[in-house]
């Protein structure tokens, strides 16, 4: 879900070249549940991105060594890294928020701070610097929209803006902990506890190897 926003904002800029990168290109289950297949793998992957997009992925993605090296070397070259919801944990893992003001979902807001970031809550994409932090849903798409206007000017981005009809409005108005109120957002924070939990620890684990 994280992934699809940025994809569709990119993929509907003329001349872009994208890019799904995984290890192998054998299919596998993407969050949340459907199958989905890399289009390049690591090995393969241009050496300067001009957008390097992280989405949220499981605990054995996170604590997997190769992909903290991947994430971290490829970060390092890319013109702006995009880090949406839980995707936001690995680059904390990989030692890329030290210092610098990020967010992410509020699953996981107020584990940022261990990693060196300054969490900022609120919703909004995050800027600092050359990195995009947001949450998910329309995280991806508002920081791809937000870092296609760097790239290729505002009017680009207004114009894939509107291709896509990008006007989002939440049907029930609970899409935040301060919209939804404690009770709701304590009931959801417990309901996906056993997806995120493991995650903090695993990007806790990889931050500490990397120092």
């Amino acid at each position: 879900m994280d992934l699809f926003g940025a994809h569709a904002v990119f993929g509907f800029a003329p001349q872009s070249e994208l890019h799904l990168l995984w290890k192998t290109r054998e299919p596998i289950s993407a969050l949340p549940p459907f199958p989905i297949a890399a289009t390049t793998t690591f090995a393969d992957c241009p050496d300067e991105l001009d957008a390097f997009v992280v989405g949220a992925v499981p605990a054995d993605v996170i604590a997997d060594d190769e992909v903290i090296a991947f994430v971290r070397r490829q970060a390092s070259r890319a013109r702006y890294v995009i880090g949406i919801c839980g995707g936001v944990l690995l680059l904390g893992a990989a030692g890329l928020l030290n210092g610098r003001r990020a967010t992410t979902n509020f699953h996981v807001l107020d584990a940022l701070a261990e990693f060196g970031a300054r969490p900022v809550g609120g919703g909004e994409v995050v800027i600092d610097g050359n990195l995009y932090t947001a949450g998910p849903a329309t995280g991806g798409f508002e920081a791809a929209l937000l870092v296609l206007a760097e790239l290729r000017g505002a009017e680009a981005a207004k114009h894939v803006e509107l291709t896509i009809e990008y006007h989002p409005r939440a049907p029930f108005g609970v899409g935040t902990p301060a919209l939804a109120g404690p009770a709701l957002t304590k009931e959801v924070l417990a309901a996906h506890a056993w997806f995120f939990d493991p995650c903090k620890d695993a990007a806790r684990a990889a931050y500490g190897r990397g120092r």
